[in-house]
Formats: structure tokens, C-alpha cells, sequence
């Protein structure tokens, strides 16, 4: 039985109880936490019922299953935490060392491409557009204000 507690041993205290009620025996195994803040199913106890005779054929087994499933689980708990830890890392250090986007140059400035006028404009429409397209057509060049008069 002791054996089988040697990896859980390692990091941790376990208490054991044993009670007997009934005429059978309880055996109540429960892991202490190793430092604080850690994880609660990490200590989750563990308990057996079963006769003296039952306990001492099968308690082996069930306790190399459990210390197992333990051990798993920390180490699970411990990598995904070091992962965490690593993008937050990551996440900090790309955030100093990104710069704020550099001002626009206003003499690299590039002029915007000229837009279609008249009939090309109305057919075109564009996927921005707040307002609905008129189905009067465009203001020429030589008019003023943009509007015609009959």
C-alpha cells in the first residue's frame, strides 16, 4: 500500500484514517495542498469501504490508480499554467516592443485615384455608400452648385 503512495509522497502530506463500522473497515486517504492558491482537485480525498481481507487484495490497485490519475492531473495543471504563462509573457513583451503607427509624411502623400463622373458612376455603385444613389443624372463640370434647372 505505502509503495503505491511513494508519488503522491513526493510533493505532498496524505492523511489516512481508518475507521471500522459495521465490521467493516473505512479507509479515507485525503492529499493536503502543497502550497496555497493551488488547485482544489488536487486534494480531493479518496475512500474505501470494504473488509480487512478485501482491503488488503484490492487496496493496491485502486491506490496505484488514484495516485496515477493524480499525478496526471498535476502535471496537466502544471503545463497548461507554464503555457498561460508563456503567452501572457509573449503578450507583454510584443505589446513594448510595438511602436505606434509612424504620422503620414505629407509630402509622400498620395493622391486619391480619380472617381468616374456621369453615367460610369451610377452604374458602379459603391459597397460604402450611406446614402442612396439618385437616379438623376450627375452634375456636369461647367455647372455651378451641382444642380440644374429646367
Amino acid at each position: 500500500m505505502f509503495v503505491e503512495l511513494v508519488p503522491l509522497l513526493k510533493d505532498r502530506t496524505v492523511l489516512i484514517t481508518v475507521a471500522s463500522i459495521d465490521g467493516k473497515l473505512k479507509v479515507n486517504l485525503i492529499p493536503t495542498k502543497a502550497k496555497e492558491g493551488e488547485q482544489e482537485a488536487l486534494t480531493t480525498p479518496l475512500t474505501f469501504t470494504g473488509s480487512a481481507e478485501e482491503l488488503d487484495a484490492e487496496l493496491g490497485g485502486h491506490l496505484a490508480s488514484f495516485v496515477h490519475s493524480h499525478v496526471e492531473l498535476r502535471n496537466t495543471l502544471a503545463e497548461a499554467q507554464a503555457e498561460m504563462d508563456a503567452a501572457a509573457k509573449a503578450a507583454r513583451q510584443k505589446a513594448k516592443t510595438t511602436q505606434p503607427a509612424p504620422k503620414p509624411d505629407p509630402a509622400n502623400k498620395h493622391e486619391e485615384p480619380v472617381r468616374p463622373s456621369g453615367a460610369d458612376a451610377e452604374t458602379t455603385p459603391s459597397l460604402f455608400a450611406t446614402q442612396p444613389q439618385s437616379t438623376e443624372p450627375a452634375p456636369t463640370a461647367n455647372e455651378e452648385g451641382g444642380t440644374t434647372t429646367p
